[in-house]
């Protein structure tokens, strides 16, 4: 029997932002992990055709995203982000037209009303419905702040049982819009349609992004694959404060007479005075034995939660394409290109397409995925044409979200039935979407919850 401050089960974000907060107290903290590598649904691996270290899928941080950056900070990888000054983002639309939206340095909401104005892709009709939201969004920023607090709000901006489409049209927002921005930013930040996905977490997410300072909407890149920029900072930051990070170790948590009674890990019995489950939603119902009747609840509604996928083209090509790190292709399958050689600083004309809440291409073969990504990219941008496609691999992950439609079980707190039993993950209720941002503001949670 091993001894131990604090299990914590799951390494990634959720799970490595609980340990390295516990970790910077003084705790002692065993994290496990049952992959062969760190970072959960955010990690990275080796391409046996390139040697480069791909991700599994593009993720984009805001920078609004402050619990993350105080994760990134805490283990030494912030300068590890590029984090541009404002929102600037490059769009094609269907017809071909290519605009920019920027927002300029001014206080909410003048930056947004400012950027629509001088932004192309939209007439004075879409400008003019924008303004529209800027109320609800303020009373979802309220909301917010109460939730962070622990208080119930006084009002709510959006009802859960409405879609964002239905919320966008409700509060007056033209179909131009919609298709140009809100739609690509429901997919990026929720990985669903706006048809799909609940209403109160897009509206926390426009809350976030434009309820603050103008930093707060901009976009932010890695400078590198996930797992160099917090995952591995993250283990070497536990271990050097007496830690240990176990990959390749599965967790049984054993219950009897409604506590935890120990860890079972690969045949070896882990005792700690708290224990932090921070693994996905799909994986919780089999993470106990024992007397589980204190958690069968939470059990039935993990299994009950239904997940959304993301699919990304990866194509290397002879020469570089675009003109910008990234591109929007709004109205299209593949709804957002990054550029890995102007992101990483590589060599390598490295392009990833991402379509999320990509649940119509997930029955593509490879090769019809490939084709349909080139078809999109050549159609947004007619000079790809010329160039030779070196390599082209696809990454499917079809349980990249938990999904937040209408209708979907209730998403726990922090705390259990259990005593000295925690969660984190994206999936529980922070009050966001599934993103990085919270998932390490369950993380950072769950440690304060430990005394």
């Amino acid at each position: 029997m091993t001894s131990t401050d604090v299990t914590v089960i799951g390494a990634g974000v959720a799970g490595l932002r609980a340990a390295v907060e516990l970790a910077a107290r003084g705790a002692r903290v065993t994290v496990l992990e049952a992959k062969a590598v760190l970072g959960g649904r955010a990690t990275a691996f080796d391409d046996p055709g390139t040697g480069e270290r791909v991700d599994n899928g593009q993720h984009v941080m805001l920078g609004c995203y402050s619990e993350t950056f105080a994760f990134l900070r805490q283990i030494g990888t912030e300068d590890r982000v590029r984090v541009q000054p404002s929102l600037e983002v490059d769009f094609v639309d269907r017809q071909g037209a290519r605009s920019r939206l920027r927002l300029p340095a001014l206080p909410p909401p003048l930056n947004l009303l400012a950027g629509l104005l001088d932004w192309t892709a939209l007439g004075w009709s879409d400008r003019l419905a924008a303004v529209r939201l800027a109320r609800p969004i303020r009373v979802a920023r309220s909301e917010l702040h109460a939730r962070s607090r622990g208080q119930t709000p006084t009002h709510i901006a959006a009802s859960p049982g409405e879609t964002v489409e239905e919320w966008l049209r409700n509060n007056g927002q033209t179909a131009r819009i919609r298709e140009m921005l809100w739609e690509p930013l429901a997919l990026a930040a929720m990985n669903q349609s706006a048809g799909a996905a609940a209403a109160p977490p897009f509206a926390a997410v426009l809350a976030q992004m434009l309820g603050g300072g103008p930093r707060d909407a901009s976009l932010a890149l890695p400078l590198c694959p996930l797992d160099e920029l917090y995952a591995e900072p993250a283990r070497r930051f536990i271990e050097s404060r007496g830690g240990e990070v176990r990959i390749g170790c599965p967790a049984r948590i054993h219950l009897q007479n409604g506590r935890v009674t120990h860890v079972d890990a690969r045949g070896a019995r882990l005792v700690a005075g708290a224990l932090v489950a921070a693994v996905p939603w799909y994986a919780l119902p089999d993470l106990f034995d024992g007397d589980t009747a204190p958690v069968d609840a939470l059990r039935r509604a993990a299994a009950d939660t239904a997940a959304s996928p993301i699919a990304s083209v990866n194509l290397w090509l002879d020469r570089r394409v675009l003109q910008t790190p990234f591109l929007g292709l709004p109205g299209r399958t593949m709804q957002w290109v990054f550029d890995k050689e102007q992101m990483f600083e590589s060599d390598s004309s490295h392009l990833t397409l991402v379509s999320s809440g990509a649940e119509q291409v997930m029955t593509l073969r490879n090769d019809e995925l490939v084709a349909l990504a080139l078809r999109e990219l050549r159609e947004a941008l007619p000079d790809t044409r010329a160039a030779r496609v070196l390599r082209a691999t696809v990454v499917r992950e079809r349980r990249a979200t938990f999904s937040i439609a209408p209708g979907q079980p209730k998403r726990p707190g922090t705390a259990t039935a259990v005593p000295d039993l925690l969660l984190a993950g994206d999936w529980i209720d922070t009050g966001l979407p599934a993103t990085i941002e919270g998932a390490a503001i369950s993380g950072r949670r769950a440690a304060e919850a430990i005394t």
